[in-house]
């Protein structure tokens, strides 16, 4: 069994303290994978919400090198809903409920793992009164090594506070997702002045060939703009964007 140093504790009880005090869910979500990784070693992580219409779906996704919103793919695994379902935090390696030869013939490993390089994960469910809250995803690259029990141990010393935080906001009825502003959006993400202007105009509707001819650029240029805008902001396409961006300031 790993043991903690003095600096694993300064960090762990950093975590805890954000958990509690950041007002924004999207920013402790954000906070918590970055502090994670310095405790944990992951190459890519995903931290969802249970939908509130009832439906037994994840919505809301803050992601960690992840290029994409995984969360429909991730209801092929039947085991799993079964244990996010439970009511019941729990930690656990997903070699820990099938062998690898099984894995690399599921589905889900085909159309996720794989297109990704992933190979293991640690997965985090988390229940509060018999309420599912949440489950964050660890992965690790093909040619690493699986996670360890140390891993858990660590995680198991947050699971219980992460979920308190996660079950009284959705009891208090907080918005699962807060929208950013343009301007908020710009300065949180490190816009430059160009991707602050373009921003601004696709969430005012404005179309490719009415933004070039207001800035006095191509349509290549616009493209790679976009393209850069969408890969700081950890989003794919215009549907994320207005889901992330509010259309007013």
């Amino acid at each position: 069994m790993r043991t903690l140093e003095t600096n694993d504790w300064i960090l762990l009880n950093s975590i805890i303290y954000k958990i509690y005090t950041t007002e924004s869910m999207r920013e402790m979500r954000e906070q918590f994978l970055e502090q994670i990784r310095m405790l944990v070693d992951f190459d890519s992580a995903d931290f969802y919400l249970p939908s509130r219409d009832g439906s037994r779906s994840l919505t809301a996704p803050i992601t960690f090198n992840c290029d994409q919103d995984n969360s429909q793919l991730y209801e092929m695994l039947d085991y799993s809903r079964g244990i996010m379902y439970s009511g019941k935090s729990l930690i656990y390696r997903e070699t820990d409920i099938m062998s690898d030869e099984k894995r690399e013939e599921t589905e889900y490993y085909k159309k996720v793992y794989r297109p990704n390089n992933w190979h293991y994960s640690l997965q985090m469910i988390l229940a509060r009164d018999r309420v599912f809250v949440g489950v964050i995803t660890l992965y690790r690259c093909i040619g690493k090594d699986n996670f360890q029990y140390d891993d858990i141990f660590l995680l198991d010393m947050l699971k219980d506070h992460l979920a308190y935080r996660l079950h009284q906001d959705m009891k208090n009825g907080s918005p699962l997702e807060e929208k950013l502003t343009v301007t908020q959006a710009c300065e949180k993400y490190e816009l430059t002045h160009q991707e602050h202007n373009i921003l601004k105009m696709l969430m005012a509707g404005e179309n490719n060939d009415q933004i070039c001819g207001e800035l006095t650029i191509s349509v290549n240029t616009l493209k790679k703009h976009i393209l850069n805008i969408y890969r700081k902001l950890g989003i794919r396409n215009r549907v994320q964007m207005f889901k992330m961006i509010r259309e007013k300031e």
